[in-house]
């Protein structure tokens, strides 16, 4: 008995002194100010974190009484601490591509090497091309990214022959899907007119030659041309960094890569084992892309995304699929009348999945218990994707689908969307860069460019994404676009549209979340989710909407490990 008694009493001393251990490893950061995106209690004194995980939030007073032996941090006593910001689609891979390179943007865009001029004409345009290129002082290819056309004018071959017409010369078109090339690089990467027979994206002119644009579905085959130079290590090493670089001063915590595959998965699993680690700021996710699934695993690509997201942390069981083509390039899909101007004047846009074959398609994956994000642009592609998502069988609990882009969605597509369940991930960047543009291009239905308030009103969730490298990974800049509606000329596109400030900080915090199927994890600060914050200088809730992107950032804590903006 008096074993017992003495094993007892050593059982409970234990037990007490592991309780103390844990209440001592408990740290409490108190701040000016804590924006929490939690609803039920949406501002706070201090919050505390053990282990990496968010273990109290409260006042001073409420958390001292219910860890007394924690250790008190004051660093972030003069700071703003908001939920770690998400940017939930972005590109790696393809912005080491466009990150590695020099840029001749038609409006000024942040670059690792620090803000990019944009030029507004086209003989403004070309001088910038002739100059890099008299800059070379070897053989090689010509690359640069960020012609515009509705901005910077048309450019064919003939224009790029008259810079050169011994050197390759490959102009990167805005939206990452369209290539402008002179007679060299055409010669260079095999490219005949014949091809046109095949490929749409091989255009002609009247006289049946080629113009030098190369696009869609023409791109698939160049790429395994374009790869020595553009996957290359040393280039993809300076890309990637250069990624990474702009994601710190973003003071992004998660972001996801919305279309893993695309390059191969071999190739872009080497990207991450040699450029991504834990040790970075920053949480990486994977979504695979439908197509280079399919490619590699053909009618097993569902149940092989499936067991990868059950064997990999990184990979989301969720599926990227297309509907239309790029909001940029003219090529989403409209309803009648279509195209008034630009280079797709007269049609109406390209799907990249015909709406007879799309709801089969989703079936194949939403069966199987998958998340789908849908790359959806234009008015008419939101028609197909609604009505092909309506002929699904109900999901497993939880199970969502995302519109990913919505560069056009009218009223009544967002009432369906509604009933449906579905969340709109909306591209950050249409109305500051296109909203005037793209008036003389679509007429009125400028008017309905991600009309994200009146999303909020129909009852949606709504995130805003980057898209990046096609607009800079900083969701602070990316939510005050949206409660500005603000145009790059300085007007407003459909002021109705505007944010208010709490639903701009929930878009990039639990919003983006709930989008990546992680909501119980991160996008807020409550008791029970990753220590997930992002440090600010200031408090976003009392400045308004062109103040956001300019707001100093301190730095990011990870799952409880501080990271300082360097």
């Amino acid at each position: 008995m008096k074993y017992l008694a003495l094993l007892s009493a050593s059982v409970l001393i234990s037990a007490c002194s592991l309780f103390e251990s844990k209440v001592d490893k408990t740290r409490i950061y108190v701040a000016n100010g804590i924006i929490t995106a939690d609803p039920a209690k949406p501002f706070a004194e201090a919050v505390a974190v053990l282990d990496g995980e968010i273990v109290g939030i409260g006042s001073e007073a409420d958390l001292d009484k219910a860890f007394p032996n924690a250790i008190w941090d004051g660093q972030y006593s003069n700071f703003v601490i908001i939920p770690g910001l998400i940017d939930p689609h972005v590109h790696m891979t393809l912005g080491a591509m466009m990150y590695g390179l020099d840029w001749v943007p038609p409006w000024d865009m942040p670059h690792p090497d620090g803000l990019v001029k944009g030029t507004s004409s086209k003989p403004a345009l070309l001088q910038k091309i002739t100059d890099f290129n008299s800059a070379k002082t070897d053989n090689s290819p010509l690359f640069l990214y960020g012609y515009h056309n509705l901005v910077q004018g048309y450019i064919d071959r003939n224009d790029l022959d008259a810079i050169s017409n011994t050197r390759p010369i490959i102009i990167w078109h805005y939206s990452g899907h369209d290539f402008y090339m002179n007679s060299a690089a055409l010669d260079l990467f095999e490219i005949t007119a014949d091809m046109h027979k095949t490929y749409e994206g091989v255009t002609l002119n009247e006289q049946g030659e080629l113009t030098g644009r190369i696009f869609e579905d023409a791109v698939a085959p160049l790429l395994p041309k374009l790869a020595p130079y553009l996957l290359n290590p040393a280039h993809i090493e300076k890309g990637f960094n250069g990624f990474e670089k702009l994601l710190i001063q973003g003071g992004v915590t998660t972001i996801a890569e919305m279309g893993y595959g695309i390059f191969g998965r071999d190739f872009e699993n080497l990207v991450l084992e040699q450029h991504y680690s834990a040790s970075d700021p920053y949480t990486l996710y994977l979504v695979p892309e439908h197509r280079a699934f399919a490619q590699e695993f053909g009618a097993g690509s569902p149940a092989k995304i499936a067991q990868l997201a059950k064997d990999d942390p990184r990979i989301l069981p969720q599926v990227k699929l297309f509907t239309d083509a790029a909001f940029y390039s003219q090529t989403m899909k409209l309803a009648a009348p279509g195209y008034l101007s630009g280079q797709s004047q007269g049609t109406d846009g390209l799907w990249v999945t015909d709406p007879d074959d799309l709801p089969a398609l989703m079936s194949s994956y939403w069966d199987k218990g998958l998340d789908i994000h849908i790359h959806s642009n234009g008015d008419a592609a939101q028609d197909s994707t609604l009505s092909a998502f309506s002929k699904q069988k109900p999901g497993r609990d939880g199970q969502r689908l995302i519109i990913e882009h919505a560069g056009l969605i009218t009223p009544g597509q967002m009432a369906k969307a509604s009933t449906l369940g579905i969340g709109i991930s909306a591209a950050s960047h249409y109305v500051n860069f296109m909203g005037e543009d793209y008036k003389p291009v679509i007429a009125e239905k400028s008017e309905f460019i991600t009309p994200l308030a009146s999303a909020f009103d129909a009852g949606l969730r709504v995130t805003v994404h980057s898209d990046a490298p096609l607009a800079p990974p900083m969701p602070l800049l990316a939510a005050g676009r949206h409660m500005t509606r603000a145009t790059r000329e300085g007007g407003v596109s459909t002021p109705s549209e505007r944010l208010s400030a709490e639903q701009a900080l929930r878009a990039v915090t639990i919003e983006a979340a709930w989008s990546l199927g992680l909501e119980d994890e991160i996008g807020s600060i409550e008791i029970g989710k990753r220590a997930n914050f992002t440090i600010l200088a200031a408090n976003p809730m009392e400045l308004p909407g062109e103040s956001w992107g300019a707001i100093p950032i301190q730095g990011v804590m990870l799952d409880g490990v501080m990271h300082i903006k360097p």
